[in-house]
């Protein structure tokens, strides 16, 4: 075979393989493409998952608080008074004192210039403990000034001053809870037993006193005492068993509030309901929820505020129930 035809069947077999590739291109090209397109749209509407937290809704009963602070005293004391004005020329007792009936407090010179008069006598009027620090030698006094005050050895009680924005409300009744410095970690309970039916003017507050509980045995035992630190938690409201959800999980938009509830897809997937409810009252983090959801129904609590309904979820951990 010379070298001229050796060149033609050369040409011959490249058109050939030419003609093959294009007639595969033109066949095939257009399926391969349309798979390419198909796998990389199902890549890019892979439906988002949304990490939330969750917690059950439940019932408890929700209580409003009032915080302030008061004095222990005894539901027996007098102040004790000198009969004649003069000055004190002696003090028989310091603030704690036990005196009994009777008992010489203090002595006071009644004496003017141009007259001596014998000291009078100021003698305790009931037994008990000296609950103000008496005043000093040398004070000059009248009939109606007192010189300390004695607090019998029985009961006692709580005595307290309330801001003039907070006295709504306020009767006796009032269940109350009362911590003293001394007994850290230690509740003693009381109740309201007297309002002030006036407000003083010059510290804008009203005054109540409380009543100690019976397990109470006040100086009985020796560990109540007049003059003590009392903080005190007033329990003004309660709403019992109400449905609760924590107050964040509730979110509001253009007034309309709304939690949302974690149910399945068909696939049986979380995926986020949203549920418009009516919403009560808001106390120590805890929000009711009046209509709109059920008792026991898994509520998202955080992660909430980027949803809009129909998500899927990735439940990531329950926040601890607690209640009052």
């Amino acid at each position: 075979m010379n070298e001229a035809k050796k060149k033609t069947m050369a040409k011959k077999g490249t058109l050939i393989a030419v003609s093959i590739l294009t007639i595969g291109v033109l066949v095939f090209g257009p399926s391969l493409l349309a798979k390419s397109r198909n796998t990389v749209q199902a890549e890019t509407t892979e439906t988002p998952v949304f990490s939330v937290r969750t917690q059950e809704a439940e019932r408890q009963t929700l209580r409003a608080f009032l915080n302030v602070n008061g004095d222990i005293v005894s539901t027996q004391q007098v102040e004790v008074h000198a009969d004649v004005a003069g000055r004190l020329i002696s003090v028989n007792v310091v603030l704690g004192t036990y005196v009994h009936a009777g008992d010489l407090i203090a002595e006071v010179d009644p004496s003017r210039p141009g007259g001596t008069f014998m000291n009078s006598p100021v003698y305790a009027p009931i037994s008990g403990y000296i609950t103000r620090t008496p005043l000093a030698v040398g004070t000059t006094i009248s009939p109606i000034a007192g010189i300390t005050t004695i607090s019998s050895n029985g009961t006692f009680e709580i005595s307290a001053r309330i801001p003039e924005r907070e006295i709504a409300g306020l009767a006796p009744g009032l269940s109350a809870e009362v911590f003293l410095q001394a007994y850290p970690g230690e509740t003693f309970q009381a109740s309201v037993s007297r309002v002030s039916p006036v407000l003083d003017s010059a510290s804008r507050s009203q005054r109540i006193d409380l009543s100690f509980g019976p397990q109470t045995n006040g100086m009985n035992n020796g560990r109540i005492k007049p003059g003590m630190f009392a903080s005190i938690r007033i329990n003004t409201r309660s709403y019992p068993n109400v449905l609760t959800v924590p107050a964040e999980a509730v979110v509001s938009n253009r007034g309309v509030e709304s939690v949302f509830v974690v149910s399945q897809n068909e696939a049986g997937n979380p995926v986020a309901e949203r549920r418009v409810v009516n919403a009560g009252v808001t106390l120590q983090g805890w929000t009711e929820i009046r209509s709109g959801i059920s008792e026991g129904e898994t509520i998202v609590v955080q992660g909430q505020q980027i949803l809009s309904g129909g998500e899927q979820l990735r439940i990531i951990g329950s926040v601890a129930q607690g209640g009052n």
